[in-house]
């Protein structure tokens, strides 16, 4: 090699180390405060008084979904639908007749009628009943894990009976697997597979996002299920029911249990009792259905790498909301700002950015999903339409609410421990300067209440982020104050309070994480450790295809 040769290469691998060293660099707060700015703009659009709240399956959504497109669009990503951008998403609303509609417990004292929306509300989905009388039982926590020691149906009978049960579960089931064992589906099928009709459902007050008043205002709006032949989750549930849980008592009549016993247990950690309550539980439902499309806003990033393009790893955020209130008012649009015009914001952003020069090895799906708010829906639509296809998705990370109220100090993680995706968390918090957090909060059940749990259900290994905070701080009562203000509230608005450098370094560092994992070796997995580790990517074993 002469003289010059070698000086250029010294020159070109300074340079290529100068790059990588810019690359690493945190932003600081005058480059995070200008994609703020940014990010914002797009939330203000999508959360304008035009988009009527983007409830899924409106006209609003549908314009909120075009202005996705149109960005996509000009990004020049390919479109990842059916023929464009849009994956159209079947579903069927389900709306309540109340004044047709009744509850009440039958016992030794004849009937008493439950007031709906006072005592409880009904949930409709599954194949409810409309007319349905039937003896209950108690199981506490309600689950059946005996690779963990617990099992609250030994010995119960749930034959031809509605299972109340608090959706919880013991200190001695990991946050992850109570999360995941504990949700309404998973339930389900235990509950049926012993001969249930139905099921009581009884938060913890002590874990409650919302206060009651707003649960049961929110008994008005439609409930959705796919329709177009998916598969039905809840398959055979005749009723399904959310009960107050400072009206528990009333199902404890002619017991010899009191509410604030059993609450007392329950927050202490120490064993429930099991036991057949003294009242049947009666209901009739009256309710008008309808068809309803609503649609996925897909764009696609292709891969580098000839031998890894064919793998995916899917950004997600959803783009639906709750629409227009039922209730009169003077505000009556849910705007959904933070949630979840911002994750779609932030999506779009990243989107932009990943579309400027060389794509990384892997391709990058930009997903921005309709029926969150009713059931995770069009993410499940999409998992279940791309592993049908034999479509490798490697892996999801979900953007939903991250909540930007304060300075970014930290990243929370939800799903941290569970797959090894939590290495390359670790390696770009450490390259930005951010502590990382575990779910401060798991008896929340976050980690299944957002669309990665389609993904994860479908054995890929998938995570989702918030900016974090610790117990006790200021940061944690903006949180506190932000959830009883503004969460599912007309509140959430685009001219709240909130903090411009905080929105563009999480983008930075997600968008960050994103490019890592999509420049992997190999393709991540479950760890030994996590619940989720048998769980195997139907699209795994086949050959990959476009999404």
């Amino acid at each position: 090699m002469n003289h010059s040769t070698q000086h250029k290469l010294l020159i070109a691998f300074a340079a290529f180390i100068a790059s990588q060293a810019c690359t690493a660099a945190a932003l600081s707060t005058r480059q995070a405060t200008k994609i703020g700015e940014r990010c914002w703009s797009d939330v203000r659009a999508l959360s304008d008084d035009a988009m009527e709240g983007r409830r899924a399956g409106t006209p609003g959504h549908r314009r909120a979904a075009e202005f996705v497109a149109a960005q996509f669009r000009q990004t020049r990503l390919e479109p990842g639908g059916d023929g464009g951008y849009f994956q159209p998403v079947q579903l069927e609303s389900r709306q309540i007749v109340e004044a047709n509609s009744s509850l009440a417990l039958v016992g030794n004292q004849g009937k008493v009628p439950l007031e709906l929306g006072k005592d409880a509300i009904f949930m409709l989905r599954g194949a409810y009943s409309k007319q349905l009388e039937a003896p209950m039982v108690f199981v506490g926590d309600g689950l059946k894990l005996p690779q963990y020691g617990v099992d609250d149906l030994a010995s119960v009978d749930l034959k031809g009976k509605v299972v109340v049960t608090f959706i919880t579960a013991p200190p001695s089931v990991p946050g992850a697997a109570g999360a995941h064992f504990g949700s309404v589906a998973e339930r389900w099928k235990v509950y049926r597979a012993a001969g249930a009709v139905g099921m009581v459902g009884v938060p913890n007050p002590a874990n409650m996002d919302l206060p009651w008043e707003r649960i049961a205002h929110s008994r008005f709006e439609p409930y959705m299920v796919l329709g177009g032949g998916a598969e039905d989750l809840l398959a055979g549930q005749q009723l399904l029911v959310q009960f107050n849980p400072e009206s528990f008592g009333k199902l404890l009549a002619g017991t010899r249990y009191d509410a604030q016993q059993i609450f007392k247990l329950l927050n202490d950690g120490a064993p429930l009792p099991h036991f057949d309550l003294a009242v049947r539980i009666a209901s009739s439902i009256d309710s008008q259905v309808e068809r309803v499309q609503s649609e996925n806003v897909v764009a696609l990033l292709r891969g580098s790498d000839p031998k890894l393009r064919d793998e995916y790893v899917v950004l997600s955020a959803h783009l639906d909301h709750l629409g227009v209130s039922a209730t009169p008012g003077a505000d009556r649009v849910f705007n959904g700002a933070m949630d979840n015009a911002s994750g779609i914001a932030v999506l779009l952003q990243m989107a932009r950015e990943m579309s400027k020069g060389k794509p990384p090895r892997r391709s990058i799906v930009f997903l921005a999903v309709t029926g969150e708010e009713v059931g995770l829906l069009g993410s499940r639509a999409y998992v279940g339409a791309a592993q049908a296809r034999g479509m490798r998705i490697v892996a999801n990370l979900n953007t939903d609410m991250f909540l930007p109220l304060y300075p970014m100090r930290q990243l929370m993680v939800f799903g941290l421990d569970e797959s090894d995706l939590r290495d390359d968390v670790n390696a770009v918090a450490a390259q930005v300067g951010l502590k990382v957090q575990p779910d401060p909060q798991p008896l929340r059940n976050r980690f299944i209440r957002s669309d990665q749990y389609s993904f994860i259900r479908a054995g890929i290994p998938s995570l989702a982020t918030k900016i974090g905070f610790d117990a006790g701080t200021p940061e944690a009562e903006l949180e506190k104050k932000w959830f009883a203000e503004r969460y599912h509230a007309v509140a959430d608005s685009a001219d709240q309070p909130v903090d411009l450098s905080a929105v563009g370094r999480y983008e930075d560092v997600i968008r960050r994480l994103a490019v890592r994992i999509a420049d992997r070796e190999v393709a991540p997995r479950w760890l030994d450790s996590s619940v989720f580790s048998h769980f195997t990517p139907a699209g795994s074993a086949h050959s990959a295809s476009s999404p």
